[in-house]
């Protein structure tokens, strides 16, 4: 069962990237994005991980895809606003030739590992305590030096949003 779960996500997945390349309007190609994203979701639930089943969620698929289409709808782009693309599928039929050689390797390698129990993992594999602790432990300074960048960048994003309104007010 869990094989054909995994058949179906993966299917989704390169479904969704596909759906990126081929369709025009940028709104269907995000919403390929976010089949993949959630696809690949799916993939990390099957792993058992749960923090990196999370974070695609709620980072990937939530903040970010949202961030995606409230642009492509602020900036309404009309079709015939966007650029013409007369080799689209040539170039996209000669990355896929350029590929392919590159997933024979890659499988043959994969085919030539030794067989080992491929059983999910039990306990706390893939949960977020184990993480935090880690993360607040053994990388606290990091962890709130990061904080601090981020915290600059916001202030200076809206610092320059403000000047940026205050110069259009005077001219």
């Amino acid at each position: 069962m869990i094989n054909l779960v995994f058949i179906g996500l993966s299917f989704f997945a390169i479904t969704g990237g596909i759906a990126m390349l081929v369709y025009k309007n940028p709104m269907y190609a995000a919403l390929g994005l976010l089949v993949s994203i959630l696809s690949v979701a799916g993939l990390f639930a099957l792993l058992n991980a749960t923090f990196l089943f999370m974070v695609q969620i709620i980072v990937y698929a939530g903040a970010i895809m949202t961030l995606i289409l409230f642009i492509l709808m602020f900036l309404n782009i009309k079709e015939e606003a966007l650029p013409k693309e007369p080799k689209k599928y040539t170039l996209i039929a000669i990355g896929a030739a350029i590929m392919i050689p590159f997933n024979v390797v890659i499988l043959k390698a994969v085919s030539n590992l030794p067989n080992a129990d491929m059983l999910i993992v039990e306990g706390d594999f893939g949960d977020i305590k184990p993480i935090g602790k880690l993360l607040y432990n053994d990388w606290i300074l990091a962890f709130e030096l990061i904080s601090i960048l981020l915290l600059i960048a916001l202030v200076g994003s809206i610092v320059l949003a403000k000047r940026k309104k205050i110069n259009k007010e005077d001219s």
